[in-house]
């Protein structure tokens, strides 16, 4: 049987997963991609590194100049750029490998191109046992007030197995750091199939995370891709990553599908397909990419997503080369305006993998009626195959089944391209 296995990626505020899309579309999330790592985990495909830390400065002075040369971008794109963001997040690679100096000018650039609400969301992303004491100071002194740890595994060998270069007690110890430094909401990611890990000590990580008592989780089934060295090693053979000590695609299943219920009983509910949150600690950053909500990426392979004056969205992205990056311009000199047809897609895949799901009565307002009742029929077969469920009132979301197989789901929306 074949798993949909979601992509990794961490993305997350306080924000009520039912609100509206329209309550946040004149809010802005802005996405930083930081690319720096310390170490390359086997498993690992993003765009990021282990550079020299020479980089660092002229990677943070070319963010400066994109930041301010957004808006006049926008003008030429006729663009709607909100004046105010709800949401910083960065991302990487680790973005507290930034020396404090670096980390403090770059806060200073986006409080001087972007007005933040008062409750904005502001987190970064770090490794456990990667975040030195001045570095935390300067975090919250920049008025970050969340953190994401890529933890993984709370087991030490399957840590280590994977390039990790943490502990449980280091993780743990960090996880407390922040929460001294004032930084309240934590989120900690685990990922289940990584190389030796059975059920027992996928709950033993699971069940530090809960005792740990942070507010959000973020729950990956491993997805090895081919230009991984762990996913190398899968198809070539080998044993220098454990490519060997894999579990299969139905054990990584039956542990993701565990971990809903474990987590759901120590009060952090699923609201996406991979996270998990207590009341009120929902991802806002998060909620933004799902809801076609507007945001801006900077830096290396960065992706941002704007709307015309006439309300179509635009789509566009850096390079994903660090050298040429560097070397500038940052985006596309005409992005990608999507048609009514790809917008309509994108509101299927993305709102279904919201627990909330997708609503008929909004589609049904947006979109023509030709193309509403075109899905109805995607609609009804995916419901007679278990798939999709009726949620109350005029809701549409996945079964726990559906979620499994959501790359499947998702591929029914897409309209297959005409033959040339």
């Amino acid at each position: 049987m074949r798993y949909a296995l979601p992509s990794l990626g961490t993305l997350g505020l306080h924000c009520d997963p039912g609100g509206t899309i329209e309550a946040a579309m004149d809010l802005l999330g802005l996405y930083l991609s930081i690319p720096f790592c310390r170490s390359k985990c086997t498993y690992c495909n993003f765009t990021s590194g282990v550079f020299p830390a020479a980089y660092h400065e002229p990677y943070v002075a070319r963010l400066e100049e994109d930041l301010r040369a957004i808006r006049e971008r926008a003008r030429e794109w006729n663009a709607v750029l909100p004046d105010a963001a709800d949401s910083i997040y960065l991302g990487g690679g680790t973005p507290t490998l930034l020396s404090p100096a670096l980390i403090r000018r770059l806060f200073a650039a986006l409080h001087r191109e972007f007005a933040l609400t008062p409750t904005a969301e502001v987190t970064v992303e770090c490794a456990p046992g990667q975040l030195e004491p001045a570095v935390l100071e300067a975090l919250a002194e920049s008025g970050v007030n969340r953190i994401s740890f890529g933890v993984q595994s709370f087991v030490d060998s399957e840590a280590r197995q994977t390039g990790r270069l943490h502990t449980r007690s280091t993780a743990l110890d960090d996880i407390a750091r922040v929460r001294a430094a004032g930084i309240r909401a934590v989120n900690v990611d685990l990922i289940a199939g990584l190389p030796g890990q059975t059920p027992d000590s996928w709950f033993e990580s699971l069940g530090v995370l809960a005792d740990s008592g942070v507010d959000h989780a973020s729950i990956y089934m491993l997805e090895v891709d081919d230009e991984s060295r762990l996913g190398r090693e899968m198809l070539l053979g080998g044993e220098r990553y454990h490519a060997q000590q894999v579990p299969n695609d139905d054990l990584i299943a039956a542990m993701y599908t565990e971990a809903i219920g474990f987590l759901a009983g120590c009060g952090l509910a699923q609201y996406e397909i991979s996270n998990f949150a207590r009341p009120g600690s929902e991802s806002r950053h998060n909620l933004k990419y799902w809801r076609r909500a507007p945001y801006l990426g900077f830096g290396l392979d960065a992706h941002s997503m704007l709307r015309i004056q006439q309300g179509a969205a635009l789509r566009f992205a850096t390079t994903d080369d660090l050298d040429a990056y560097l070397a500038g311009p940052a985006w596309p000199e005409a992005p990608h305006q999507l048609s009514r047809e790809e917008e309509l897609e994108e509101t299927w895949f993305l709102g279904l993998r919201l627990n909330e799901g997708v609503s008929l009565a909004a589609l049904r307002e947006q979109f023509s009626e030709s193309a509403f009742r075109a899905n109805l029929e995607t609609v009804t077969e995916l419901e007679n195959e278990a798939l999709l469920t009726r949620l109350g009132g005029d809701r549409i979301a996945l079964t726990a089944c559906g979620r499994l197989l959501s790359n499947e789901v998702f591929a029914r929306f897409l309209t297959e391209p005409a033959a040339a």
